[in-house]
């Protein structure tokens, strides 16, 4: 029988979600703060733990936060139960390594389901690498290379969405999750010390970023913001160093891809330093008209700002340009959108 901690202050409520849990299967053990749960869940290692945020104490962010630091807890399933429903408490608390988050009031139906759907998870995981560890034992990679390694992302991430111009990370919050892209487009930027945005790298459908560091404590180094909807499948750092340190192959593309985008940032940073504006301006439009997956006839939506921070250049300075290449008919402009008519004379612009 799985065994789920329930850290919960209000006694009513804690009796209640006790009971149903209980009545489904489950053996359950209460805790009254989020101190006392702290506590048990270092002590009784539970299968999962549902809690609260509002405590006495100390409130769930504080529970998960301590939990994540401790081996002996930090991979353990952690749902949170509240009332707080704003979309930002929601993502703090995913991004502190939550696994689902509850909004009170709930069905009885949408607990049990989390419940199971997290214990199903974790359990294919753990059949998954002990499969991985099997064919190791044999001599023999469980993943062969970097799309074996995106399928497992696929298979097994957990599923985000985000809106146009939603935030994903941001720079100093806790590097939790690694991600692979299943639609939409992501930016990665950075701010200078007058708060200029600089765009550093652009990432599209099945690309994975999140990954500057592998170390599990080091924050992340540059903002991630949706440029438009976007579904994403995110590993968790420990998880995904377990599979690498099982599959030396993986470990070599996943070289060649830091590499490569190390190359990218280099060309960027001496296209910015030495191009003219008209050459930073013509690049950028084929950029993202490349990370868009566009063709020469198909318009690209994005915002002014983006394409003159990828340019590294002044918006202002970018809409003059962009308005002589509108003149020229190298492109043609309909509000937001741009929708190249002469690529060859765009690709030769210097």
């Amino acid at each position: 029988m799985k065994t789920i901690l329930l850290i919960e202050d209000d006694p009513v409520l804690r009796e209640n979600t006790q009971e149903l849990i209980e009545l489904s299967g489950y053996n359950v053990i209460a805790a009254s703060n989020g101190k006392i749960g702290v506590e048990q869940a270092i002590d009784i290692k539970p299968d999962l733990i549902v809690c609260d945020i509002m405590m006495p104490e100390l409130d769930g962010y504080g529970v998960i936060e301590s939990l994540s630091k401790n081996d002996s807890t930090k991979h353990i399933p952690f749902i949170f139960l509240s009332a707080k429903t704003e979309r930002q408490d929601i993502r703090k608390g995913m991004n502190l390594g939550a696994d689902d988050y509850i909004t009170k009031p709930f069905t009885e139906d949408e607990l049990i389901s989390a419940i199971e759907s997290r214990l199903a998870k974790i359990a294919i995981l753990k059949d998954a690498q002990n499969s991985i560890t099997s064919q190791s034992n044999n001599q023999q990679d469980g993943l062969r290379n970097l799309e074996d390694l995106k399928n497992f992302f696929d298979d097994n991430g957990a599923i985000s969405n985000y809106k146009k111009g939603d935030l994903i990370f941001e720079e100093g919050q806790n590097s939790n999750y690694v991600y692979l892209i299943r639609k939409g487009v992501v930016k990665a930027h950075s701010l200078d010390e007058n708060g200029k945005e600089l765009i550093t790298s652009i990432h599209k459908e099945d690309d994975l970023f999140g990954y500057t560091t592998f170390n599990t404590n080091e924050p992340y180094q540059n903002f991630a913001t949706a440029i438009e909807d976007t579904e994403l499948v995110g590993v968790s750092k420990a998880e995904l160093i377990s599979l690498l340190n099982d599959n030396h192959h993986v470990v070599m593309d996943f070289l060649d891809l830091l590499a490569s985008d190390l190359s990218g940032a280099k060309e960027q940073l001496l296209e910015m330093a030495y191009s003219s504006v008209t050459k930073k301006t013509a690049t950028t439009i084929l950029k993202f008209a490349d990370k868009l997956n566009k063709k020469p006839n198909e318009p690209i939506k994005i915002s002014r700002n983006d394409l003159a921070s990828v340019a590294g250049i002044a918006t202002e300075t970018l809409i003059r340009t962009i308005s002589s290449f509108k003149k020229e008919g190298i492109i043609e402009i309909d509000g937001r959108n741009i929708k190249i008519l002469d690529l060859e004379r765009l690709q030769n612009i210097e």
